[in-house]
């Protein structure tokens, strides 16, 4: 890969203690996930996103870090740790872990020393107010489940912010004692082998809160500042970050007035992602055209993540009143389906109705349009979700393996339920199952994720609606590069249709399928291309030398 090899990745997301269990205590582990190793490698990942490893409470599934410098025992060890980069690198494979420095959990030693004394070391890493902020009820990441941002610690004798859960003090970014030390954080696990990171709550770790001030200014030069001390300790490293705002506010998290990428390297495109939701719920492609139309430019070196199902909710908050109930009626009409007001707690495939027609479009369109595909573990093979969780928790069952008790995830007693029974109970939704059937969901991925290798161009070349006169429900985009060109036909409604592609034939060579729904005839000079209900075309339309 070059040296910007996060254009040309495919990132594979999963929680550790959800994967793989190699000692039988109900908990997946480090060496459980080497050992799975060869089954990421085979399906095509690149880079594996590990959820927090870090020692925590557990009390927000590892987002509540108590020691930023070890893994969680649960785990292993710092030793199994480095193991795994080591075994993960000899596949190709590059690891990226969880930066969480918004906050800590309130029993990390820092705010356990902060709290005790006004004149403790730590007492300023952290945010206070001597009496009640009046902005205290605002600004919750979690309504519902949060009653306010600010809470009084007896022991301080203070009030102490916190974005997220109470338990979740949040630090002080204005202290350089804390920049110095999330450099400190970053530095330890770059020297292990980590390829990056990705860093939770970036528009809240760059927020200088000020109480009684729901607007407090944002320090986006320290994103410049952390992003050079990175490259310094190490050239490749990665940033990828979240951060759900605007469209018009996206292009300062990359890089600053100068045009140049100074800043982090690559953000998930929350705004593709509920256009994408949309669009196959109306099943018509003008949200993703709109979305295409309102991207902002990149700087050279910026790259979007492009996701479905990540590890939260399927966040539609940037989506209309409207728009949002669509969504909503579609995939997810029922209440228990539904979080927090503006999100769908579900996998994909049962949002789908376990339609393999429909899931196949859709990751389709997912791995087609720009920007790095990032996929979230199970969903090669369709696993379901558990409803009877609570929250997020619900996307968060353990691996299927195969058919052996436990889904083949641990011999012992497992610490969350793995789903057993109805259309997504491991018995008839599991790896070994579709190991062997080349007609399979896992093999369909597979087949996918070797074919994105053959088109360089559509993670590192420019991406494009494609203006001609379609039928109603089909969207044609193509991707540029100095590699070549790809068109590609996706059809987001239950009606055949066939589509003319004359206008782009002088462009071709010898224009071909290298991906479809099905076997299709030759397409000729593009003047009628046929594509099934809920079919798409990869197509070839020119190889450069």
């Amino acid at each position: 890969m070059s040296d910007r090899w996060y254009k040309k990745a495919v990132v594979y997301c999963l929680d550790i203690d959800t994967f793989a269990d190699s000692n039988g205590d109900g908990v997946g582990d480090i060496r459980g996930l080497i050992g799975r190793l060869d089954y990421l490698a085979r399906l095509g990942i690149t880079c594996l996103w590990l959820n927090p490893i870090h020692p925590s409470p557990d009390r927000d599934d590892g987002y509540d870090v108590s020691d930023f410098y070890n893994v969680d025992p649960r785990f292993g060890t710092l030793g199994d740790f480095a193991e795994l980069l080591h075994q993960a690198d000899s596949l190709g494979i590059k690891v990226i872990i969880d930066l969480v420095v918004n906050h800590t959990s309130d029993q990390h030693p820092w705010f356990q020393s902060a709290r005790s004394s006004p004149e403790s070391p730590y007492r300023n890493w952290y945010v206070w107010s001597e009496s009640a902020p009046p902005d205290r009820h605002q600004g919750m990441v979690f309504p519902g489940e949060q009653g306010e941002t600010w809470s009084y610690d007896r022991t301080a004798k203070a009030w102490y912010y916190h974005r997220f859960y109470k338990f979740q003090p949040d630090l002080d970014i204005k202290n350089p004692a804390v920049r110095a030390e999330i450099k400190k954080i970053c530095a330890f696990w770059l020297q292990l082998g980590v390829a990056g990171f990705r860093m939770d709550a970036v528009p809240f770790i760059i927020e200088e809160t000020e109480p009684g001030n729901p607007n407090s200014p944002k320090d986006y030069d320290f994103l410049t500042d952390l992003r050079q001390f990175l490259q310094w300790r190490k050239g490749d490293a990665m940033l990828l970050a979240e951060a759900n705002v605007e469209p018009a506010q996206l292009g300062v998290f990359f890089g600053d007035s100068g045009g140049s990428n100074s800043r982090l390297h690559m953000l998930f495109d929350f705004m593709l992602n509920t256009k994408l939701m949309l669009a196959l719920a109306r099943q018509d492609p003008e949200p993703i055209m709109e979305a295409l139309r309102e991207t902002p430019q990149l700087p050279d070196g910026g790259q979007w993540a492009t996701f479905l199902r990540n590890h939260d909710e399927v966040d539609l908050s940037r989506l209309t009143a409207d728009q949002r109930a669509r969504v909503f009626e579609e995939f997810g009409p029922e209440p228990a389906m539904q979080l927090y007001g503006r999100g769908i707690r579900r996998r994909l495939a049962p949002m789908l109705g376990g339609d393999r027609r429909r899931i196949e479009l859709a990751y389709s369109l997912q791995f087609s349009l720009r920007g790095t595909p990032v996929l979230r573990y199970g969903e090669e093979i369709g696993m379901g979700d558990d409803l009877a969780l609570e929250g997020r928790d619900a996307i968060r069952t353990p691996m299927q393996w195969s058919h052996l008790p436990n889904a083949g995830f641990t011999e012992g007693t497992p610490t969350r339920p793995v789903i057993s029974d109805g259309e997504y109970g491991y018995h008839r939704v599991n790896v070994t199952d579709q190991r062997h059937d080349t007609t399979s969901l896992l093999s369909w991925f597979e087949r996918m994720i070797r074919t994105l290798r053959e088109a360089p161009e559509i993670g590192a070349g420019s991406c494009t609606h494609v203006d001609v006169p379609v039928p109603a429900g089909v969207l044609v985009h193509r991707a540029d590069d100095r590699t070549g060109t790809m068109l590609f036909v996706h059809n987001l409604c239950t009606n055949d249709a066939v589509v003319d592609l004359s206008s782009v034939y002088a462009e071709a060579e010898s224009p071909n399928d290298i991906l479809a729904d099905r076997e299709y005839p030759d397409l000729g000079k593009l003047a009628e291309v046929p594509v099934a209900g809920y079919g798409y075309r990869w197509i070839r339309l020119r190889r450069c030398a």
